[in-house]
């Protein structure tokens, strides 16, 4: 994958998962600032999502600890590379768990 399919897979994530965030009812705020996205929640925790683009992956930091994310064309979505879990049910799960906070995104 080039850097600019890398950054494009990126943008669309940010974008489907800020559109999500917008329809959330629950007290959480999101910035995107240099390639990074941060979301705080009403506890003060945070899930901050980072794009990589020399090893073209999409890292997560989170309580439960740090996720690295290649995309996976069969699955079109992004799969942790230890564990192997899909992105976007992987993230509907630490919303949960970290922020208690219903989140559709799948």
């Amino acid at each position: 994958m080039s850097e600019s399919e890398f950054n494009e897979l990126i943008d669309q994530t940010f974008s489907a998962l800020e559109m999500a965030l917008d329809d959330v009812d629950a007290d959480i705020d999101y910035e995107t600032s240099g390639g990074v996205l941060t979301v705080v929640f009403e506890n003060a925790s945070r899930l901050v999502f980072s794009r990589q683009p020399p090893t073209r992956q999409l890292w997560l930091a989170a309580r439960a600890g740090g996720f690295h994310f290649a995309y996976d064309d069969e699955a079109g979505d992004w799969r942790d590379t230890r564990q192997g879990q899909l992105f976007r049910p992987f993230v509907v799960e630490q919303m949960q768990v970290q922020g208690n906070v219903g989140f559709a995104w799948i």
